[in-house]
Parts: structure tokens; C-alpha cells; sequence
């Protein structure tokens, strides 16, 4: 489904991608776990067309999207939640949700959709009218969540989903990530959470200053002996 094949990125003159190698396929999600400023932003900005590589080649369902614009990447089938969730704070939840819609012109669908959102988010239901800036961090990532979705993405991109939260939400928002990939998206997880990314993933990346330094199903990843010191807190 989506593959990149040697990319590279910088910005400026900080190189912070070097001959990155990975793959999502369908029906799958996948972690791409590491410290801070390993690159695991930097390689969700590339894919979805916030920052052009300087080198190598991103696909997806066949497709070179290297240099596609953000906007045409959505309405191809990839949608994010990003890191901060960057919701509207004024709007309310509707509207915000509404926003992930903006390309879409099948209303029906639309409204399917946001019965889906509220369906897997029964908070959100709740506070519909409410407006996002005066909700709880865990229940607006849930929204950002739920925006995302709206764009009935194929492939659904989440920039730590669990980034401040209370224990509580977390746990309800790897619950929903594994329910809405049991639903038939795709998932590509950027998550510091090591133990709980492995724990929903299928497969796993290690980025380690701008490049993949291991990669395996997340099983082993979770049993390997480095993986372990470095991201789980075992000594």
C-alpha cells in the first residue's frame, strides 16, 4: 500500500531522513517507534506532502506521491492526526470533524461517517456543540481522531496519539486505533509509547537519527533485547 524506497530529508542544512526504507500494507498497522528527534515526524510530513524529499521515491497504491501537494494526498486516500492535535478551538466538535470533510461532496456518505465518529467516540456524541478548545487533552485527541477519519482515509496516519494523556485515555485510544483498523483502515502509528504501540502494531520500525536501525514484526521487536533498553524502560 504505501512504500518509501531510500528517502532522504532535510531542512535546511540539518539532514533529518537518511535512506529510509518502509512499508505499510494493507490491513495492517505499523509502529514507527524512537527517541525525539529520531525523524518520525519528518517521515509522516514526507508522506503526506508537507515536505518533499530530497531523495528517494514514496508510493502508494502504486503511485508516486514524492512531490504530490498535501491537498491531493488526502482526496488519494491518507489522512493524519498530528502531533498536538491542532484542532479548532473556537469551532465546535461538529465543525472540527466536519473540516476533515472539506474535500468531500458525497453528503450521505459524510453524514455515515460522522455516525462512525461518534460511534467509536460516544464523548464526542456528547459534547457535539461543545467547542474542541474546552474539552479535555484526551478528548480532543479523540477528535483529531475522529477528523481524520472523516476524510474516509485508506491509510490513517497518527502523530502520537497518546502524548499527554492520562492513562485512562490511552488506553481507550489504542482500543479504538486497533477497532478502526479492524474496520479495514490501514494504520501507520508514530507513537514514543513503545510497550503500547508494539502491543497494537502487526509490524515495527526503530528510527534512530533519521534512519530505520531495526525493523520486524512487533513481537520480536518487543523481545529484542535492544529495543527493550532503549524504549520499554527495562534495565
Amino acid at each position: 500500500m504505501l512504500r518509501l524506497d531510500k528517502v532522504g530529508a532535510a531542512y535546511g542544512a540539518v539532514t533529518a531522513l537518511r535512506d529510509v526504507d518502509l512499508a505499510v500494507e494493507a490491513g495492517e498497522i505499523v509502529a514507527l517507534i524512537g527517541s525525539n528527534g529520531a525523524g518520525k515526524s519528518t517521515t509522516l510530513r514526507s508522506v503526506n506532502g508537507l515536505i518533499h524529499p530530497r531523495r528517494g521515491r514514496i508510493r502508494f497504491l502504486g503511485q508516486d506521491i514524492t512531490r504530490t501537494p498535501p491537498h491531493k494526498v488526502v482526496g488519494m486516500g491518507i489522512s493524519q492526526s498530528p502531533e498536538g492535535r491542532k484542532l479548532f478551538p473556537r469551532m465546535s466538535v461538529t465543525e472540527n470533524l466536519e473540516m476533515g470533510a472539506f474535500q468531500r461532496r458525497d453528503r450521505a456518505a459524510m453524514k455515515e461517517d460522522m455516525d462512525r465518529v461518534f460511534e467509536l467516540f460516544p464523548r464526542l456524541a456528547e459534547r457535539r456543540t461543545q467547542k474542541a478548545g474546552t474539552m479535555s487533552g484526551g478528548e480532543q485527541q479523540m477528535c483529531a481522531i475522529g477528523r481524520a477519519l472523516m476524510a474516509r482515509p485508506t491509510l490513517l496516519m497518527l502523530d502520537e496519539p497518546s502524548m499527554g494523556l492520562a492513562p485512562i485515555f490511552v488506553q481507550r485510544i489504542f482500543e479504538t486505533i486497533v477497532e478502526v483498523n479492524k474496520q479495514g483502515t490501514s494504520i501507520l502509528l508514530v507513537e514514543q509509547n513503545a510497550l503500547m504501540a508494539l502491543d497494537a502494531a502487526d509490524r515495527g520500525y526503530v528510527l534512530e537519527t533519521g534512519h530505520i536501525a531495526l525493523s520486524d514484526d512487533a513481537k520480536s521487536l518487543r523481545q529484542n533485547e535492544q529495543v527493550r533498553k532503549a524504549y520499554l524502560g527495562e534495565t
